[in-house]
């Protein structure tokens, strides 16, 4: 039996879950992939900025973490899809509440930035 996990002790794998669905590539990939199945070069674009190697390790883990499923299609080229796993679309609500939270509260940040630099 599986029981559930503790953030605040050091030594719970719960932070590493953390980390990784705190990554901002994670939360991208996320929000990406929440309208439907992309390719590799399809979510590299809607990213935008992203290293290939830095995408491709993200896929990865969050492949081995069950967040997205990775099937490749026999054609020449092959044709790899990225979707998210039912586990991976119950993170789409959470992380749309922070990124819009983050979104509506940039200029504030901003400004206090600013005025912590003295800028």
């Amino acid at each position: 039996m599986v029981t559930k996990g503790n953030a605040f002790d050091p030594n719970c794998p719960t932070r590493t879950i953390l980390d990784r669905i705190g990554d901002k590539w994670t939360v991208l990939v996320v929000l990406s992939l929440r309208s439907g199945p992309l390719r590799f070069t399809e979510l590299r674009d809607r990213i935008g900025q992203v290293a290939p190697k830095v995408l491709t390790q993200t896929l990865r883990r969050m492949e081995r973490d069950g967040l997205i499923t990775r099937e490749v299609y026999p054609e020449i080229p092959p044709k790899v899809v990225y979707t998210l796993t039912p586990m991976g679309d119950s993170l789409i609500g959470p992380i749309s509440v922070i990124t819009d939270w983050a979104e509506t509260h940039l200029p504030a940040i901003t400004k206090a930035q600013a005025a912590y630099d003295g800028v």
